[in-house]
């Protein structure tokens, strides 16, 4: 895989503690702890605003985590999109036809050690539908969904546990989705 903000030598170190620094002077908690799972989706909401990005980057730096985190190829445009690929997007083209549930699934079978966020949500806008991508990525790779969230009312963010999918995708979805219904974004009307 390639290096990233969350793999560089000697830099990430330095990210980590700035990214701890900024995150108290902002008031923010992280949540989490130690991941010993190697391979597994992570799905951040409520994803309400611009912010909601650099506020996973800090925690992200945080937790320690390692990820790449998936977006609309719109993030990626020259001459930024090193930069973006370094800070670990995988670049989604939503207007072509092709199957990103596939290719993911691919990345999991093909590394030993591999996380992948993607925002169930697919907007910052307010949505009654999540897209579902992110489950069938984990069911068809099978590996579990860790929940990551944002909550701007008490000021925290990180993930809470993991869930297991169990090919029933409407039950599933329901329970996933009941985690985050108490959760506010930082936009609390998009959420």
């Amino acid at each position: 895989m390639r290096t990233t903000i969350f793999s560089t030598p000697i830099l990430t170190p330095l990210l980590r503690f700035i990214a701890i620094l900024i995150l108290k002077l902002i008031g923010w908690t992280s949540i989490g702890s130690k991941v010993s799972v190697p391979k597994y989706v992570l799905i951040g909401a409520p994803h309400t605003s611009n912010w909601d990005f650099p506020l996973m980057l800090l925690v992200v730096l945080e937790l320690r985590l390692q990820l790449f985190w998936m977006g609309k190829n719109t993030l990626f445009p020259f001459p930024f999109s090193g930069l973006m690929k370094w800070l670990g997007g995988i670049p989604i083209n939503r207007a072509k036809s092709h199957n990103v549930v596939y290719e993911t699934v691919s990345q999991f079978k093909n590394h030993d050690n591999f996380v992948v966020l993607v925002p169930p949500e697919g907007t910052r806008s307010k949505v009654s539908e999540w897209k579902t991508g992110f489950y069938h990525i984990a069911n068809n790779a099978e590996v579990p969904v860790l929940m990551g969230y944002v909550d701007a009312e008490k000021k925290e963010a990180g993930f809470a546990d993991f869930f297991y999918p169990t090919g029933d995708l409407d039950a599933d979805m329901k329970e996933i989705r009941s985690f985050y219904a108490e959760k506010k974004g930082l936009k609390a009307e998009n959420s």
